[in-house]
């Protein structure tokens, strides 16, 4: 192969013509390499040289492919790549290169311990994984998100019974009290996620955020120590959904640290009249002293900057008051109704 310091005789079985070795790669994928282990230079086919993004040449040194290699898997790639005299069989090694601002995923595979070199060179090849490096990183994003959800339902099951226990006299009393509000939260779930069949339509800022609370409220949307004070607008299937993870992430927090934890806390849902702008304003008052959390926050609140910023591509800001807590969800308006 052309730009190859070895013959393609020596590297698949005998008796394939070049041609046909040629496609298969390309089909598969496949770049080759082969790696001086004297020198400690590369020689790679074109297909290699295009994946790494370098000027294709007869060699090339580790240090320059290094340079496109992601600065967190730099040292343990060079690592990898030395500690494969001393393997036995085959290996592989995953890691990021950066092409601009661009990542791909490399995993470079061959045989160890010598194995088969010739002439004091290695072979092997480098496989582009990126989709499946991105598929892995989105499951464990999803099971991240799923472990933190079900967490979260826990918490509001045991903050809406100690709600529950404090307004009611009787067990039977509680117990149908608790069950209505669980059901609410079921029926808010309905309203942003519809079941398989149902018609999707938008829903109105105002109701939405009103039934997504309402199990919170002792009283009642509008009416108690929850209120909702939003103009009259229409929310898409997807930002409705979106909202609602994030209200429900702020109403667990301040059912468990927050205004909601206590009988004279009282949480306010305003959003002013602006042209081009929703502006949400989420007010606690009344809850126990808060302080700003130290470090980087917990999953919940990098899960809600990410529905935040990716989803409605808008800002969540903090403000960490005595009296309270005040969060301000800012969202260009036409992206609430797509």
């Amino acid at each position: 192969m052309e730009g190859y310091s070895l013959p393609v005789s020596t590297l698949f079985l005998e008796g394939w013509p070049a041609k046909k070795v040629s496609l298969a790669l390309e089909a598969g994928g496949v770049a080759l390499w082969t790696w001086n282990v004297d020198t400690d230079r590369f020689t790679m086919d074109e297909r290699a040289f295009g994946l790494w993004a370098v000027p294709t040449s007869e060699t090339v040194t580790f240090d320059e492919l290094s340079s496109k290699i992601h600065p967190a898997d730099r040292d343990r790639v060079r690592a990898g790549f030395n500690a494969t005299r001393s393997i036995h069989g085959p290996y592989e090694i995953d890691f990021r290169i950066m092409i601009d601002k661009e990542v791909r995923w490399i995993s470079a595979r061959g045989q160890g311990s010598d194995a088969g070199i010739v002439g004091r060179i290695m072979l092997g090849i480098f496989l582009d994984v990126t989709g499946r490096k991105q598929v892995e990183e989105a499951n464990e994003l999803l099971a991240g998100e799923m472990s933190h959800r079900v967490k979260n339902l826990l918490a509001i099951a045991a903050g809406l019974a100690a709600l529950t226990s404090r307004s009611t006299e009787t067990a039977s009393d509680m117990a149908r009290e608790l069950t209505q509000r669980l059901t609410a939260l079921g029926r808010a779930h309905d309203l942003v996620r519809p079941l398989p069949g149902e018609e999707t339509k938008d829903a109105l800022l105002g109701d939405l955020i009103s039934v997504l609370l309402a199990p919170y409220d002792d009283m009642g949307a509008f009416s108690g120590r929850v209120r909702v004070s939003v103009p009259r607008m229409a929310v898409s299937e997807a930002s409705a959904t979106t909202l609602a993870l994030v209200i429900h992430e702020l109403a667990t927090n301040s059912l468990k640290y927050g205004a909601l934890s206590s009988d004279a806390g009282t949480l306010d849902v305003s959003c002013a009249p602006h042209p081009t702008e929703v502006i949400l304003v989420w007010t606690e008052r009344g809850g126990p002293p808060v302080k700003a959390p130290t470090g980087q926050g917990g999953f919940g609140s990098k899960l809600i900057n990410r529905a935040v910023g990716t989803q409605l591509g808008g800002t969540i800001t903090r403000e960490w008051l005595d009296e309270g807590v005040v969060v301000a969800l800012t969202v260009q308006k036409d992206r609430l109704s797509r």
